[in-house]
């Protein structure tokens, strides 16, 4: 894995650990040699994660609208900073430069981000590794509610699988690196969901 696209919100949130975390996966990064594709700001915790990567000599690509530049919102330290026109160039590019995916925690842009290339996953577009980074029992509800999904028969275990969730950024990693997408086709799980 040469490079790894983490959605993450704007704000800091309300715990210290949401950006905490994001700096521990930093480490990680840098460690593994990974590089970071991100959304490109210099707040919250996105700001968090690319500041300590960069504070650790690992690369960081940005990739922001030009709306937001406007907002000033934009990090200027990164390794590089591509400005695209909208919000759907921004995630075709991040996708496109990344060979994996995380969420830590945000907001609906980090929800609407994961599950775009979530579905992607599910679909086949995509063979990615797909993660949560469940900081501080951030994202328990929403396991929770993926997992009743599988019981009400709108979701297959099968396609369920394909997100990753830890709460250490290491030992996800190391799930990445394992990797295998699901034998079974979406088509079949439907099937499957359906008899």
């Amino acid at each position: 894995m040469k490079s790894l696209c983490v959605f993450c919100g704007s704000s800091s949130g309300a715990r210290n650990g949401y950006s905490d975390a994001a700096r521990d996966l930093a480490r990680v990064l840098v460690g593994e040699g990974i590089r970071l594709v991100y959304g490109g700001a210099s707040v919250g915790v996105m700001g968090a994660l690319a500041d300590e990567v960069l504070a650790g000599g690992g690369e960081v690509i940005g990739v922001i609208p030009e709306g937001m530049m406007r907002h000033e919102v934009a990090h200027h330290g990164l390794t590089e900073l591509r400005v695209v026109d909208s919000m759907h160039q921004r995630k075709a590019l991040m996708a496109e430069l990344s060979d994996g995916f995380v969420a830590l925690p945000g907001g609906l842009g980090t929800f609407e981000e994961l599950f775009e290339v979530y579905t992607w996953a599910q679909l086949g577009i995509h063979v990615k590794p797909v993660g949560l980074l469940n900081a501080a029992g951030y994202y328990d509800k929403l396991i929770e509610f993926l997992d009743g999904a599988v019981e009400e028969r709108f979701l297959s275990s099968e396609d369920r699988s394909v997100l990753l969730v830890e709460s250490d950024p290491r030992l996800l990693i190391e799930k990445f690196k394992l990797h295998r997408p699901p034998s079974v086709s979406k088509w079949a799980a439907i099937k499957k969901l359906s008899t």
